[in-house]
C-alpha cells in the first residue's frame, strides 16, 4: 500500500524559530527532515546534514581507476603497440616518468565526471516536482517564510504525534504534505 502522505510541514515566522524547531525536532528523534528558507541558515545545515553521501568514495575510486586506465593505455601504446625509441628512452616500464602527466589528467577526469554525476544521481536531479509544492504559502519560501518538513520515511513518523510534536513548536501553521 503507497502512503499518500510526502511528510507534515510547519511554518515558522522568522530563522530564529526554525533553527529553535529544528534543534527540538533532532532532540525528539527525527532524522528524516528537511528546511526551507529564502537563505541559507548554518545552524539548520547542520542539524539536518544528512551525514555520509558517499561521493568522495566514489570520486576517489573513479579517480583511481581513470590514472590506472590512462597509464595502462600509455603503456600498451608505447610499450607494447608501438614501440618507438626516441632520444634512447628506454622500451620498459622504466619509462614511467614520461607517463605522469597523462596518468594524472585521465585519473582528475574521471573523478571530475563521477563528482558531477554522483552529485546529480543522489540530489534526485532533475526535478521538475517536488510534494512541498502543494502546501500553502509554501511560495514564500524564497521570499520571507521558513519551513521546516518531517518527511513520513522517518522511523518515527506518526501522522497525529508529528503534526502535534510540530504544533508544540508554535509554529505559524501545520500542513499536511501530500504526493
Amino acid at each position: 500500500m503507497r502512503n499518500d502522505v510526502y511528510g507534515i510541514m510547519a511554518e515558522f515566522p522568522t530563522p530564529e524559530a526554525l533553527i529553535e524547531a529544528t534543534r527540538k525536532a533532532k532532540a525528539a528523534g527525527y532524522t528524516k527532515m528537511d528546511a526551507f528558507s529564502p537563505f541559507p541558515i548554518e545552524e539548520v545545515i547542520e542539524e539536518i546534514a544528512h551525514g555520509d553521501t558517499g561521493v568522495p568514495r566514489l570520486v576517489l575510486l573513479f579517480g583511481l581507476i581513470g590514472a590506472a586506465a590512462g597509464f595502462i593505455l600509455q603503456y600498451i601504446g608505447n610499450i607494447v603497440d608501438y614501440p618507438l625509441n626516441v632520444g634512447g628512452r628506454p622500451l620498459d616500464i622504466t619509462n614511467w616518468p614520461a607517463m605522469i602527466p597523462i596518468t594524472f589528467e585521465s585519473g582528475i577526469l574521471l573523478a571530475s565526471f563521477a563528482a558531477a554525476i554522483g552529485m546529480v544521481v543522489l540530489n534526485g536531479l532533475p526535478a521538475p516536482y517536488h510534494p512541498v509544492f502543494n502546501v500553502p504559502r509554501f511560495q514564500y519560501a524564497s521570499q520571507d517564510a521558513f519551513f521546516l518538513c518531517i518527511e513520513a520515511t522517518d522511523p518515527l513518523f506518526d501522522r497525529s504525534r508529528t503534526s502535534q510534536f510540530l504544533r508544540s513548536l508554535n509554529p505559524m501553521q501545520v500542513s499536511e504534505v501530500s504526493y
